[in-house]
């Protein structure tokens, strides 16, 4: 068994899906001591999962003809930072790891995502630099770096797998901002010798449900306590900007693969953020609220259909420059296959979770391209005002909404500030968090115009008049 050459911070269904299975698959081929320590931030529960299975876990590939089963053992440990932050500490700042990987979704970073630049109100970014032992995912890179440094060990390369633009260059500055906070001389080190690499990363994952734990034990006779679901499709296109000091051994060898290695990942990132996950969440949100459960069920839906093909043909395609060497209706096309799998049971409440922090990264930068160049959006300002219709609680048929958002409690105190569609949409709007200020003044008019309509009509007939 190989010795650990990478932490993760954050180990939920999606990495144990995607990155890991890219990981073992380097190191079966290419050897290297690539194992992976996986750190949960705050709950015990996958390591009280993983521990007594050694780690190993059941990957569950959901093809439409079809699944295939494998036995992920890339896992060396999991720890728990919030019962031992210093084990986090000294797995990070162990010389044997190269690379600190993370998916800790967009909240986790503990940034402000109209800015981009870290929230140094945030009460954990506020104790972390008041103490050694952090809570954040922040706190725990810079104080892992600093670490390193006082031990006059290189750095690791930090590669974030969460869906944000540009996402390394983020993770750097908000990196950055709590260094400059601690330690001008150490935030100098590590904007000079640190690398964070840029990187692209597509896989649905849905949930593991109880029953899907169930059936899984029934088809193999053997109990995993913690499995993945996952569609066949996958894709990690990473900036090849890794730590020099560790020459050869900066990385596995991604590319024996498919891991695609560029010089800028940009163009891959806004065809993804805004062609999947952007239409992923106007789905979720104008699906829950037309009574979808799931990205299929909604798709399956004509009315639904005809209104994401428009979406990108109309809205999305037209705001960004695509991959060189990349068919962009052929990538749509494939994107509709890929969410009318039915085996894929992506909840639509799941993908609606954390809008507050989603919205910016996937719809927002459209809106704010398109409208700059005089271009249609009226889909995607929908599907802004499906959002403000669900975070204020109640759906259309008066029935209330589980709202899972760390916003939730200011957000709904706005939407219940206002009389009218229009009072709603303002107050909502003026959530400089999540609204850049510097918006086109444009939005607030086909926003209240689109929350109105779907108040008055319902999903359904609004979409249908759109397309």
């Amino acid at each position: 068994m190989s010795k650990a050459g990478i932490v993760h911070v954050g180990l939920g269904a999606f990495f144990r899906a995607f990155g890991a299975i890219y990981v073992e698959e380097a190191e079966d081929l290419s050897g290297g001591d690539w194992g992976i320590i996986g750190v949960s931030l705050q709950s015990p529960r996958m390591r009280d999962q993983l521990a007594p299975q050694d780690f190993v876990y059941t990957a569950q590939e959901l093809g439409p003809d079809g699944e295939t089963l494998r036995q992920v053992e890339i896992l060396r440990d999991v720890l728990v930072a919030r019962e031992n932050p210093a084990a986090v500490l000294d797995a990070m700042a162990d010389p044997a790891i190269r690379i600190v990987t993370l998916t800790v979704t967009e909240k986790g970073y503990c940034h402000d995502p109209a800015t981009g630049r870290l929230n140094m109100a945030h009460p954990d970014i506020q104790a972390d630099l008041a103490n050694e032992l952090p809570v954040s995912a922040p706190g725990f890179l810079v104080r892992a770096l600093q670490k390193r440094k006082d031990a006059g060990l290189p750095p690791f390369t930090v590669l974030t797998c969460d869906n944000l633009p540009e996402n390394g260059k983020l993770v750097q500055g908000i990196a950055l901002d709590f260094a400059r906070a601690l330690d001008t001389d150490l935030a100098a080190w590590i904007e000079q010798e640190g690398r964070f690499p840029s990187t692209m990363v597509d896989r649905i994952v849905p949930a593991t449900k109880p029953e899907d734990i169930a059936a899984l034990a029934e088809k193999t006779g053997q109990q995993d306590a913690a499995p993945v679901l996952h569609e066949p499709f996958r894709q990690w296109v990473i900036e090849d900007d890794f730590v020099p000091a560790y020459g050869d051994n900066a990385r596995p060898d991604f590319e024996k693969v498919g891991v695609e290695l560029v010089k800028d990942v940009t163009p891959f990132e806004h065809m993804k953020l805004r062609m999947l996950n952007g239409t992923h969440s106007s789905l979720a949100y104008l699906g829950y609220l037309a009574g979808h459960e799931t990205i299929a069920d909604t798709v399956a839906d004509p009315v639904f259909a005809d209104f994401v093909k428009h979406l990108w043909r109309h809205e999305i395609m037209p705001s960004f420059e695509a991959p060189e060497g990349v068919d962009l209706k052929a990538y749509a096309d494939a994107l509709f296959q890929r969410f009318s799998n039915p085996a894929i049971r992506h909840r639509t409440w799941q993908i609606a979770m954390d809008g507050s922090q989603k919205l910016p990264q996937r719809i927002l930068g459209t809106v704010r391209d398109n409208m700059e160049q005089d271009r249609d959006c009226l889909g995607l300002c929908t599907a802004i005002a499906a959002w403000m219709i669900y975070v204020g609680g109640t759906d259309l048929n008066g029935q209330p909404i589980d709202v899972r958002d760390p916003l939730a409690t200011e957000l709904k105190a706005l939407s219940d500030s206002g009389t009218t569609p229009g009072d709603k949409v303002a107050a909502l709007l003026s959530e400089d968090r999540i609204f850049d200020p510097s918006l086109p003044a444009d939005l607030k008019l086909h926003v209240e115009s689109a929350y109105l309509l779907l108040t008055m009509d319902g999903v359904r007939p609004v979409l249908e008049h759109m397309t």
